[in-house]
C-alpha cells in the first residue's frame, strides 16, 4: 500500500525548500581592460565582482501536467498491490499446508513410539516364556534367537523413532513461529483427524479458476506484463511539468545574515518545462519489443497455467480418493496382521508352529502398522492438496 501511495504522490504537487550559502576563502578575480576605466589600451585591472558572504533561500513548487508513464505507473501501482494481495494469500495457504504436514508428522512419531513400545513389550513377554521353555528343554535355541533378533529390531526402531519425534516436534515448532524448544502437547490423535477429513463432497467440486490463487497470479504477472509494454510505449510521448518558485538573497563582505539591517532582495519564477523525447538510436524500440515479447510470453504462460491447474485438480481428486482407499484397507489389513500374529502365537507356544513362522507373523504385523499409520497422514496431507486447489480464495 505504502509503495502504491509513492507511486501516485510522483504526479501530485512537489514542494522543496533550499538553503544556500556561501563563503570566498579567496574570491575569484578577473581581468578588465584598463581602459575602460580611463587607463592605457591593452592594460587589465584585477578586479573582484560580488560579496565574500552570500546566502539564499529559494522554494520550488512544482506540478506534473502530462507524463504518459506516470499514467502507467498508477495503473501498475494498483496492479502491483493485488500481486502483493495474492502473494499473500499464496503464503497463507502454503504456511496452512505446512503446519498440516507438521503436525500430522509430529503425531506420525508420536503414535509409531505407542505401537513400538507396546511391541517391545509384547516380544520381551515372549522371549522371557520362551527362553523357560527352552531351559526346561522343551524347544530349540533357535526359536529364542528368533524372537531376540526380531527384539533387537525392534528397539532399533524404537529408539530411531524417538529421536524422530525430537525432531518432528521442533519442526512444528519451527512452522507454527515459535521458540524451538517450546514444550507442545498434541490433543489429536491421527485416526481422529483422519475421519473427520473424509470428505467424498469435495470429490464434485469443480475448479474455479477465476478464484484460485496460483491463476490469480497468472492474470497479475500477464497484466503487468502488459503495463510494461504500455510503458515503454509511453517513454515515447512529451512530458509537461510546470513550477513556480520564490526567493531571497543575501549578500555581504561580513556574516551580517543574522542581523536586521542585513537587506534582502527577492526574486520569483513561474514557467513551464516541456520534454520531447526525438531520436534514442532505436533504444526505446529495442525495450518495447523487448517488453512485447514478454507480455506474449505471460500470455501463453496463463495458458499453461490454466491446463496445468486442471490437471493438477483432477489428480488431486485422484490421489485423495486413493488415499482414502488405501486408508481402509490398511485398517482392514491390520486387524487381519493383528488376527494372523495373535494365532502365530498360541500356535508357537503350543508347539504347532515354528519360531520363523511366529517371525513372518510379526514382521507382517509390524509392515501393517506403519502402512496403517502412513494411509491416515497420507489422508491428512491429500485432502490440504486438494482444498488448496479447489477452495476459493477470499477476496
Amino acid at each position: 500500500k505504502k509503495q502504491k501511495w509513492e507511486a501516485t504522490a510522483t504526479g501530485l504537487p512537489q514542494l522543496n525548500a533550499s538553503v544556500d550559502y556561501q563563503n570566498w576563502l579567496k574570491q575569484q578575480v578577473s581581468l578588465v581592460p584598463a581602459e575602460f576605466f580611463g587607463g592605457d589600451p591593452g592594460d587589465f585591472i584585477k578586479v573582484t565582482f560580488g560579496t565574500k558572504h552570500n546566502m539564499s533561500a529559494t522554494a520550488t513548487l512544482s506540478q506534473l501536467i502530462f507524463d504518459g508513464s506516470y499514467l502507467v505507473g498508477l495503473q501498475s501501482a494498483k496492479v502491483f498491490l493485488e500481486i502483493s494481495k495474492n502473494a499473500k494469500t499464496k503464503t497463507e495457504q502454503e504456511i496452512k499446508k505446512s503446519v498440516i504436514d507438521a503436525y500430522g508428522n509430529a503425531l506420525l512419531a508420536e503414535e509409531g513410539i505407542g505401537i513400538l513400545e507396546k511391541n517391545r513389550e509384547t516380544l520381551q513377554k515372549n522371549l522371557n516364556d520362551t527362553q523357560k521353555t527352552y531351559e526346561n528343554g522343551l524347544i530349540e535355541e533357535e526359536s529364542v534367537e528368533q524372537l531376540q533378533i526380531t527384539l533387537t529390531t525392534i528397539e532399533n526402531s524404537l529408539d530411531k523413532a524417538l529421536q524422530l519425534r525430537k525432531i518432528s516436534y521442533k519442526m512444528l515448532n519451527f512452522i507454527l513461529g515459535v521458540d524451538l524448544e517450546t514444550t507442545i502437547e498434541l490433543t489429536d490423535t491421527l485416526e481422529t483427524l483422519t475421519v473427520e477429513n473424509i470428505d467424498l463432497g469435495l470429490l464434485g467440486l469443480s475448479l474455479d479458476l477465476d478464484n484460485n490463487i496460483d491463476f490469480r497470479i497468472a492474470k497479475n504477472d500477464t497484466r503487468s506484463k502488459e503495463l510494461l509494454l504500455k510503458y515503454e510505449k509511453s517513454k515515447s510521448l512529451p512530458s509537461i511539468t510546470a513550477f513556480i518558485n520564490g526567493g531571497y538573497n543575501g549578500f555581504s563582505d561580513k556574516f551580517t545574515f543574522l542581523k536586521s539591517n542585513q537587506q534582502w532582495f527577492g526574486s520569483s519564477l513561474l514557467g513551464v518545462s516541456l520534454n520531447i523525447p526525438v531520436f534514442s538510436s532505436l533504444g526505446r524500440t529495442a525495450k518495447t519489443q523487448r517488453a512485447r515479447i514478454n507480455y506474449e510470453t505471460a500470455k501463453l504462460q496463463l495458458t499453461d497455467t490454466e491446463q496445468q491447474l486442471q490437471l493438477k485438480a483432477s489428480n488431486s481428486k485422484t490421489n485423495y480418493q486413493h488415499a482414502i482407499k488405501q486408508y481402509e484397507t490398511a485398517k482392514k489389513n491390520l486387524a487381519l496382521a493383528e488376527r494372523i500374529e495373535n494365532k502365530n502365537q498360541i500356535k508357537f507356544f503350543e508347539g504347532v508352529s515354528t519360531s520363523f513362522e511366529l517371525r513372518q507373523a510379526q514382521m507382517q504385523l509390524y509392515t501393517a502398522q506403519n502402512e496403517y499409520l502412513r494411509s491416515m497422514l497420507d489422508v491428512l496431507n491429500k485432502k490440504a492438496d486438494l482444498e488448496t486447489i479447489l477452495t476459493p480464495v477470499n477476496n
